[in-house]
């Protein structure tokens, strides 16, 4: 395994060691940072670290440093570009993930956003799965998802991350894998850090993104993947109950990447075992991020040859 050594900070590669805070900065007492998760897969046969969706996850960063009002003084390409020589650096020959960071960098105790100076730094670290992709166990949160006029839900704010943190621990000492979160009015929003769809008869379902979801860009690859092999999507919201008489569900998003829910508040899914639509897209979303397909090149951005 590759020990992560370099990380981008302040403008340049460095070790990662040396690229520190100090623990008067206002992101570290405030919680005023967003960030990305990134992955990379590495492809044997090519010897080829691909990133998937590369571009769309920095864009994603850029419209959250907007809702913080911290300066994020690159553009998606430059961003590109730093995560490519990171990697390089690197010389990760495996799975990574990637994780940029955008936050206010003054020393400061001030409640607030405005006149507070932003930092950018960046990271890599060797990562397989994060959760058991072939069936997972999950219950329904106490918790709910903090709705987006609280704490804006379609913004990786870090600070936000408690929630998540809260509900997922919850469903863990409880003995789950993964918690499912409801929206304040309810409804299914999420899982603690990943979105969720459900199949019913036959239709692929998904909370729409103004159930207080982050807007996953796993989302919509599984939706792009989806209506490829012309299964029917539907963007609505659900109701818990539904949750109890799906024919599948899988959770999806860079972290959890597509994973089989097999049993809902211990009441089977189905058949208790992923069903054909989940194994279908997984074929599909794993060839896709190791390159191995030809018609999806546009997902992945090579490392080494690009």
């Amino acid at each position: 395994m590759t020990e992560p050594a370099i990380a981008f900070f302040d403008g340049r590669l460095m070790p990662l060691k040396d690229a520190n805070v100090n623990i008067a900065t206002h992101a570290f007492n405030y919680g005023t940072a967003v960030f990305e998760g990134i992955r990379g897969y590495w492809n044997d046969q090519e010897e080829e670290l691909y990133v998937v969706q590369v571009g769309p996850h920095f864009a994603r960063l850029q419209r959250s440093a907007r809702v913080l009002q911290i300066d994020l003084p690159y553009t998606v390409e430059e961003l590109v570009a730093h995560t490519k020589d990171m990697l390089k650096a690197n010389q990760f020959r495996e799975d990574v993930y990637i994780r940029p960071l955008a936050y206010k960098a003054d020393a400061a105790i001030k409640v607030g956003l405005s006149g507070i100076k932003s930092g950018f730094g960046m990271f890599a670290v060797p990562m397989g799965n994060y959760v058991a992709t072939g069936g997972i166990q999950v219950s329904v949160s106490s918790w709910r998802r903090i709705a987006d006029n609280m704490i804006p839900s379609r913004a990786k704010v870090s600070g936000a991350y408690v929630n998540a943190a809260l509900s997922s621990d919850q469903a863990k000492v409880d003995g789950y894998d993964e918690a499912i979160m409801l929206a304040d009015d309810g409804h299914v929003s999420e899982a603690s850090s990943s979105n969720l769809f459900m199949v019913r008869g036959g239709v692929l379902v998904t909370p729409p993104v103004t159930a207080d979801i982050l807007e996953g860009i796993t989302r919509q690859v599984a939706i792009d993947l989806a209506r490829e092999i012309s299964v029917p999507v539907e963007v609505r919201p659900i109701d818990r109950t539904e949750l109890y008489s799906a024919e599948e569900i899988f959770l999806c998003g860079t972290g959890v990447q597509l994973a089989a829910v097999i049993s809902v508040d211990r009441r089977p899914v189905g058949e208790g075992k992923p069903g054909p639509i989940t194994l279908a897209l997984q074929e599909l979303y794993y060839d896709l991020v190791r390159g191995r397909s030809a018609r999806h090149r546009h997902y992945v951005t090579p490392v080494y040859r690009g």
